[in-house]
């Protein structure tokens, strides 16, 4: 196994510009995984990663010196490991991938999700991990989105990520036009409750962040407006709870 323990290393730099660049990602068509949770996951979608990279100090004992036993693997000083910043809390084990689905086609037949504006890494990685658990397959995200394979959003994803079809810097309003379901946004202003609203068929699902909310042209472009009946003392909810809200009342009706 190769040691790496200077930050001019050609291989370092480019995990670096990995790390902190959007651009970068999607140039190159890569990403880094965080833990073995998510290599895991990755590989149970498509096969071996790329390159394993672990933390000189994970080689002895514990998780990580268990599952890369007997792999190749490019470790990294422990200084570096922290020095790329992926997350607050380093698991000592990374994973250099191809993105998945890069190529993947929007279907405006099937249930969709369409993030708008989300910038917080947690609210975007919750929000594509619950699209998946309630079985929706594809996600749509406008520019000015938190970047969805970066790392921060990867951990809170949880491997949802390889289970969707996932588009970047898309024109929201655009599909919604031509959307062949119901699109659906959460807003106040003429909505009917959620509880009490018809939802057949497919349906895109449209939230926003929390503090601006869905941009206003995609709230006139939807063709249902609905509310989540808060009766208690609260006046909102994170995009994230609203989303399970929404997203599993659909599971509840499809599954009777």
């Amino acid at each position: 196994m190769k040691l790496i323990q200077s930050r001019d290393n050609p291989f370092f730099k480019s995990l670096k510009r990995l790390a902190e660049s959007g651009r970068e990602r999607r140039k190159t068509g890569q990403t880094l995984l965080d833990g073995v949770h998510l290599v895991e996951a990755y590989e149970a979608a498509f096969g071996p990663v790329d390159t394993l990279i672990v933390a000189e100090s994970a080689q002895v004992g514990g998780e990580v010196a268990g599952f890369v036993d007997g792999r190749e693997a490019v470790i990294l000083a422990d200084a570096l490991m922290r020095d790329l910043g992926l997350v607050d809390t380093p698991s000592g084990l990374l994973a250099l991938i191809k993105t998945p689905h890069a190529n993947a086609t929007v279907n405006r037949k099937k249930d969709a999700i369409l993030i708008d504006g989300v910038q917080d890494p947690g609210n975007v990685g919750t929000l594509l991990r619950t699209a998946a658990a309630a079985g929706i397959k594809q996600a749509l995200l406008s520019p000015g989105c938190a970047s969805p394979w970066s790392p921060k959003v990867l951990r809170a994803g949880q491997g949802a990520h390889f289970v969707l079809a996932i588009h970047e810097e898309c024109d929201l309003a655009g599909f919604m036009a031509s959307y062949e379901g119901t699109t659906a946004v959460t807003c106040l202003d003429g909505a009917t409750s959620l509880y009490g609203a018809k939802l057949d068929g497919p349906i895109a699902w449209v939230f926003g962040a929390e503090g601006q909310g869905v941009h206003p042209e995609l709230i006139a472009a939807a063709g249902l407006r609905i509310k989540i009946p808060m009766p208690g003392a609260v006046e909102s909810l994170n995009v994230a709870a609203a989303a399970a809200v929404c997203l599993f009342e659909i599971v509840r009706r499809r599954l009777g």
